[in-house]
């Protein structure tokens, strides 16, 4: 999968959401009020997110904000801090290597068949987001 087709699909689901860039990489927003992105597509490393290596070419990663009972079926108690794989590894779902704590869960350069697996978390995540807005 590619950033730009990854990028259209979130696009397309979103249906009246808002996707912003900034610095190569990509926000996206259940609304236009740009609160706070329920995912984000990110290109490279920054001070405060290094681990990924995300500097290598062609490197990208998805970071979804899923729930917590999500993050634990995925990973159990794991974090950031105690994930079970190479927080450089590609094509592998895991906790986000800086935000695993808040559970976020990424994965770079997913492929097809990853990503597939990784629609449903997206779904979960907007409405997520929706819900927060409402209550």
């Amino acid at each position: 999968m590619t950033e730009d087709t990854l990028t259209q699909h979130i696009i397309d689901m979103l249906a009246g959401g808002h996707f912003t860039l900034a610095n190569d990489d990509t926000f996206f927003f259940h609304d236009a009020g740009n609160r706070f992105p329920f995912a984000t597509i990110v290109t490279k490393d920054n001070e405060f997110d290094n681990a990924s290596n995300l500097d290598r070419p062609g490197v990208f990663r998805l970071n979804i904000g899923v729930g917590k009972e999500t993050f634990q079926a995925l990973f159990g108690e794991a974090t950031s801090e105690h994930a079970p794989v190479d927080p450089m590894a590609l094509d592998t779902l895991m906790p986000h290597p800086a935000c695993g704590k808040t559970y976020w869960v990424s994965v770079i350069n997913p492929s097809a068949q990853t990503f597939e697996k990784v629609k449903p978390l997206l779904a979960e995540a907007l409405e997520l987001a929706r819900t927060r807005k409402a209550g």
